[in-house]
């Protein structure tokens, strides 16, 4: 535990003047960020007397090391900063809102050039339009399907229209009258944007203008005595009837807008949002928190708007957004709200009336969210907590192990020789900081020397950032060595003592190495164990535990000990210590297939310089096979397209090099293959490798 007064700022030292802070810890990890319209008077609070903080203010503060600020020039850019940071730094002492789920939107792909109606998730792209969110999927394809009926949007894949397009012949829409058929040339591409942007029309809200505009037409078809085509308009008019229903009007027509409600208690928050778009209910979504920080209502409901309009511009961000309580101050917001739309915002507490009313309506809402999100997280956390304390008691540790990590070896029959690392913190799964390995120090098969390397090298790196805190190079891990991989979106694992050159002062980013574990455990019994204690014992560090959980008779061994720790079958410790078992396991087998796939598919193209998967494929396609393509000329390589010269002479030099393997073999049947064929060359079905000699790929050998 920190003295805040061992890092606190002289005085005169802080200006005063808008800005954003941030508070690290001894790791140099960003743990907290905020923002203050004078920077002097805002951290002041923090360096007072421990007894008078809040006590999560308190801890925040004695588990900084250091603090550091930035100044700007107004409220606006302090809040749009501290928005970024926590965003890049993801500061454990912030309130992060959890979205409890991927919310569904109805998206019209109005850049393809056949606009496509589809459910889509995740982040949004440029030049789609989208509606919702929506709370299930289903909503979206019964409201789609109604439609349909009316406006005959494209809904087919890329995959199913260029297929249709191919043959001919319509997909099952296009016959029942679902789809204008573009693929077929039933309709222009003109019309068929123009179809597409009534269905965005009508969606958005602009309803009452097309409803009368088919009623008009009803009845002028119904005086013509053109009565199937009536019936039809009346139906059309039915289905949209239907598809509005499906939508409760709340507020007067055209009325946009965005209500947030809040409900608290002292440890956590949940926040609900309802989307109002033409007077309807178009969607509603929810977050909850835990409340780190002593926060106020307005400080919950800024941040809430952080998250949801962080990312938005445009029309994604409503004319009014109505609030429980008003931030302090209030303008900034206002202000950053306006400029992501472009347009003035109205942020406001409703007083009277039907918002008000409507208000209530979320606010209800938002109360049984956090009533059903405490009732599921104290089941989660009791279990989780009596896990750890049963690992904490069994294997004798002075306290819970909030941080494990878990080593496993894969390999087949000795190659590609892989580990992993997985980390588990309070009990759940932390793949950012999960990092995959591949053994280099020695060939061959023992799982045991692979565990000491790379126990040894995870924690020497472990040692050098310890020894440099927070030295880091811009976008890079220092020393990285190719031996060590992260997974993806994570760090690479390097080993190698980082130059003094490359270092840097100005990065908190989390997902380092510089965070040792309480409990180190490996896939194995007694040798690996034995392996991991003495890797660490060597590189001098006797403050972290070690076990090993051995898969025959699950038993827990720790080092020295001739007899292992047997836990009960019920034990929801032994559970937990399985689960991380068969992640680390799982992890490292997904990488040694990853690895011998990659190995089985190489090439003697692939160590020709500059030459692409693309014009690769090409060469393959216009020759049939790379024996064909070794005895061609260099003339005949230069008559591929894309293929020059140079290239084709690189090409040929390359392949006298390379020694022609033994008889191609498809390692799901065993079959020889056709000796045109050559390994390297992929034939079969795709994801089917093929192999040079025995066929070597059976689970049994697999570790």
């Amino acid at each position: 535990m920190a003295d805040p007064s061992s890092y606190r700022p002289r005085p005169g030292e802080i200006p005063d003047s808008p800005g954003v802070y941030r508070f690290r810890d001894e790791h140099r990890r960003v743990i907290y960020v905020g923002k203050a319209k004078s920077l002097r008077q805002r951290l002041a609070n923090y360096f007072q007397d421990l007894a008078g903080l809040h006590p999560r203010t308190r801890s925040m503060v004695t588990t900084a090391a250091s603090v550091e600020w930035t100044v700007v020039s107004t409220e606006v850019e302090a809040l749009q900063l501290e928005y970024s940071w926590i965003k890049e730094y993801d500061p454990r002492f912030n309130v992060k809102y959890r979205d409890d789920k991927s919310y569904p939107y109805l998206a019209v792909t109005m850049n393809e050039e056949f606009p496509r109606v589809q459910v889509m998730r995740g982040h949004k792209r440029k030049g789609v339009r989208y509606f919702g969110p929506y709370a299930h999927a289903w909503a979206i394809r019964d409201t789609v399907d109604l439609m349909l009926r009316v406006f005959p949007v494209r809904t087919c894949s890329a995959g199913v229209f260029k297929n249709a397009a191919r043959t001919g012949r319509p997909c099952l829409l296009g016959y029942i009258g679902k789809c204008s058929a573009p693929c077929v040339e039933r309709i222009s591409p003109e019309d068929h944007r123009e179809l597409a942007e009534e269905f965005c029309d009508f969606m958005a809200g602009r309803t009452g203008t097309y409803l009368r505009r088919l009623e008009r037409r009803m009845a002028e078809a119904a005086e013509e005595m053109e009565y199937e085509r009536a019936a039809r308009l009346r139906d059309d008019i039915g289905a949209l009837k239907k598809a509005m229903e499906k939508n409760a009007v709340v507020l007067a027509d055209a009325t946009d807008a965005d209500l947030i409600a809040v409900a608290e208690d002292e440890l956590e928050a949940a926040v609900q949002i309802f989307h109002v778009r033409g007077g309807r209910v178009r969607g509603q979504r929810g977050w909850v928190t835990d409340k780190v920080e002593e926060i106020t209502t307005g400080a919950l409901v800024e941040h809430a708007l952080q998250q949801l309009y962080g990312e938005e511009t445009g029309d994604a961000v409503p004319r009014e957004v109505l609030v429980p309580a008003l931030p302090d101050p209030v303008e900034p917001v206002q202000e950053w709200l306006t400029g992501r739309r472009g347009a003035n915002v109205s942020l406001r507490v409703p007083q009277r009336g039907d918002k008000k009313a409507l208000m209530e309506t979320v606010q209800r809402n938002a109360q049984q969210a956090l009533v059903l999100h405490k009732t599921k997280r104290a089941s989660d956390l009791t279990t989780r907590s009596r896990a750890l304390e049963e690992i904490s008691d069994a294997l004798g540790l002075d306290s819970a192990p909030l941080r494990i990590e878990c080593y496993d070896i894969s390999h087949l029959q000795g190659d590609d020789v892989v580990a992993s690392m997985v980390v588990f913190e309070d009990g759940l799964a932390r793949k950012s900081e999960y990092r995959r390995f591949q053994i280099k120090g020695f060939a061959g098969q023992d799982d045991v020397r692979s565990m000491h390397e790379v126990i040894t090298r995870r924690f020497r790196r472990y040692l050098a950032e310890k020894e440099r805190t927070g030295e880091w190079t811009d976008g890079e891990e220092p020393g990285a060595e190719p031996g060590a991989q992260a997974d993806p979106g994570a760090a690479s694992a390097g080993l190698a003592e980082p130059p003094a050159s490359t270092l840097t002062e100005d990065d908190g980013r989390p997902k380092r190495f510089a965070y040792p574990p309480q409990l180190v455990m490996v896939d194995g019994g007694a040798p690996q164990v034995a392996a991991a204690q003495r890797a660490l014992d060597e590189l001098g560090i006797d403050d972290i535990a070690v076990c090993g959980l051995a898969k025959r008779l699950e038993e827990v061994w720790l080092p020295g000990d001739d007899d292992p720790v047997v836990l009960p079958r019920t034990s929801e410790g032994l559970y937990l210590l399985q689960r991380i078992r068969d992640e680390a396991h799982r992890f490292a087998i997904t990488y040694q297939r990853t690895k011998r796939a990659k190995r089985f598919r190489s090439s003697p193209l692939d160590d020709v310089p500059g030459l692409g998967e693309t014009r690769k494929q090409a060469l393959i396609k216009h020759f049939g096979s790379l024996k064909r393509l070794r005895s061609a000329t260099i003339e005949q390589i230069c008559d591929v397209p894309g293929i020059g010269r140079k290239t084709a002479e690189t090409i040929v030099a390359a392949l006298a090099q390379a020694v022609p393997g033994g008889p191609a073999v498809n390692t799901a049947t065993g079959e020889i293959m056709d000796d045109t064929e050559e390994p390297g060359q992929q034939t079969g079905s795709p994801g089917e490798p093929v192999s040079t000699g025995a066929p070597d790929e059976r689970r049994g050998q697999e570790r």
